[in-house]
């Protein structure tokens, strides 16, 4: 839609063509199924001088705008305004600035991406302050100096970006799913599995480990594997999910399937997204003790849980609920199962390569209001909406 020619190979790489540049709008159809999606803008605002973009959808985990973003997009020099659902923005070359990008819950991941892809193409130098450290951000740096960005500072709060006039194409390998790993890793200790990890970064887990490691488990470290042996009774654990390096708040629903069977009471406190609780009443379905309190589950351990219908309501609450179910007595129905799809990639053979028993059927999103087409909008370059 955006002008690009994809092409996916067999081995799981892409190959991205640019092929036009004739339009900038990034509607609500595409945009809404994967929040990520509105790191569109930044690009398309420093390449081609206009955009418009779907006001971003992905996971209902609470309340996530996206004013960091735009602030420092307007601090580069672009104009932006919302309007109808989409934000309209145009600009002429964009210029350097200090970018102050830290909010209220700490970094903004996307927002760091969307401001730090605008950057590189910016006049003159950008700081931004208060960037998210991630290994995701700081993967991203290294590709954009791959294509011939001039990006210092990745994997601290500030990232100083000189511009450049054009990037170029490379050959570049992204680093493994961290939150994938960690899931795999949690299921195999919560049904006290072995499991063996290849091609993963284990410094990128360090926080996860030392949790799984506190619950009972064994973990061998390699150089680029990791061997873990589920623990024969898990033991309770007091968590706290917080911004990188903590542990991350992508794993917080993965782990409270995994402390719901543990012996004892344990303690999952949310500081980067506090009401993302939606799984728990459906982990409770299953058979779990579970209290939340604000930012807070209180989660009393059961011997086991028990097969049942729930219904997933986010992408990790989704990977959480089929963790609690694999390791259930009886057989499981989740529904709305496609939430899954904006974070693994066939989740279910993986487990099922390592004994499970995951059936995937039908599951079509309902109920999703049709998107405003892309020809009824008015282009920014041209006309800003009175």
């Amino acid at each position: 839609q955006l002008g690009m020619h994809v092409h996916r190979s067999d081995g799981g790489g892409l190959r991205l063509q640019t092929i036009s540049a004739s339009t900038s709008v990034a509607d609500y159809d595409l945009v809404r199924t994967m929040r990520a999606s509105v790191c569109v803008l930044g690009p398309l605002l420093a390449r081609r001088g206009w955009a418009c973009v779907s006001l971003p959808g992905g996971c209902q985990i609470g309340h996530r705008p996206i004013d960091l973003h735009l602030r420092g997009l307007a601090a580069l020099g672009a104009e932006l305004w919302t309007e109808r659902g989409y934000v309209f923005g145009r600009c002429s070359r964009l210029r350097g600035a200090r970018i102050p990008l830290s909010g209220v819950q700490g970094s903004t991941v996307t927002g760091t991406c969307n401001v730090l892809s605008a950057a590189v193409l910016a006049e003159g130098t950008t700081v931004i302050e208060g960037a998210a450290c991630e290994p995701e951000v700081v993967d991203l740096a290294n590709f954009l100096n791959a294509c011939g960005a001039r990006i210092t500072g990745q994997g601290t709060p500030e990232l100083t970006i000189d511009g450049v006039d054009a990037l170029h194409g490379c050959d570049y390998e992204v680093i493994p799913d961290r939150i994938e790993a960690a899931t795999l890793l949690t299921a195999a200790a919560m049904t006290r599995g072995t499991l063996s990890l290849s091609g993963v970064v284990a410094e990128h887990l360090e926080v996860v480990l030392q949790v799984l490691r506190d619950v009972g488990a064994r973990i061998e470290l390699e150089e680029d594997s990791i061997r873990l042996t589920g623990p024969d009774v898990i033991q309770p654990a007091e968590v706290t999910a917080v911004p990188y390096p903590g542990f991350p708040t992508d794993t917080q629903a993965q782990l409270m399937a995994l402390l719901s069977l543990a012996k004892g009471r344990s303690v999952v406190k949310d500081c980067v997204f506090p009401d993302r609780f939606l799984h728990v009443s459906e982990l409770c379905r299953l058979g779990a003790k579970i209290q939340r309190e604000g930012n807070t589950a209180l989660i009393e351990g059961v011997p086991y849980l028990s097969g049942a219908n729930v219904m997933a309501s986010d992408l990790r609450a989704s990977a959480a609920l089929v963790l609690a179910a694999v390791a259930a007595r009886d057989e499981s129905t989740i529904r709305r199962i496609y939430h899954l799809d904006r974070g693994y990639e066939q989740l279910e053979c993986k487990l099922n390569q390592l004994g499970a028993s995951v059936t995937r059927t039908v599951d079509a999103p309902q109920n999703i209001p049709l998107p405003l087409q892309p020809s009824t909008l008015i282009p920014p370059g041209i006309k800003r909406p009175a």
